[in-house]
């Protein structure tokens, strides 16, 4: 497992942009799926983007797609969220998430599939 820590939160205007960034500590994180989700409150944690260990392929949650860009530096650790066009309803406590198996081609969109989880940053978008 790696240990992770996020920041860069804070709130914004609507069409504004933010960068999150999830720096992690171990020796796995170079190999293993890395992922964003998010949780808005009263609702369910749900996924925002994943790449894969080379970064070679990326997923995004569709509501997402053409506004957000994950990317990672492996030689830093550090897992990378840029968010622009920002709107309120992605509003949410944001969660960076590494995954579980290691070498994964195709990174994954399920929560079961990573096993190490941040404390979160506050995104928060006014209207």
């Amino acid at each position: 497992q790696v240990e992770l820590v996020e920041s860069g939160g804070g709130l914004v205007q609507a069409g504004g942009s933010l960068r999150l960034s999830c720096a992690a500590s171990g020796r796995t994180f170079s190999s293993i799926t890395m992922g964003w989700f998010r949780q808005a409150s009263g609702k369910e944690r749900e996924f925002v983007a994943a790449i894969s260990w080379t970064g070679a392929s990326i997923t995004y949650r569709d509501s997402v797609k053409g506004r957000f860009t994950i990317s990672r530096d492996n030689a830093k650790n550090t897992l990378y969220l840029q968010m622009n066009s920002l709107k309120p309803e992605d509003t949410a406590v944001y969660y960076c998430a590494g995954g579980i198996v290691r070498y994964r081609t195709i990174p994954t969109q399920q929560s079961g599939d990573f096993h190490s989880w941040g404390q979160g940053t506050q995104v928060t978008v006014s209207s």
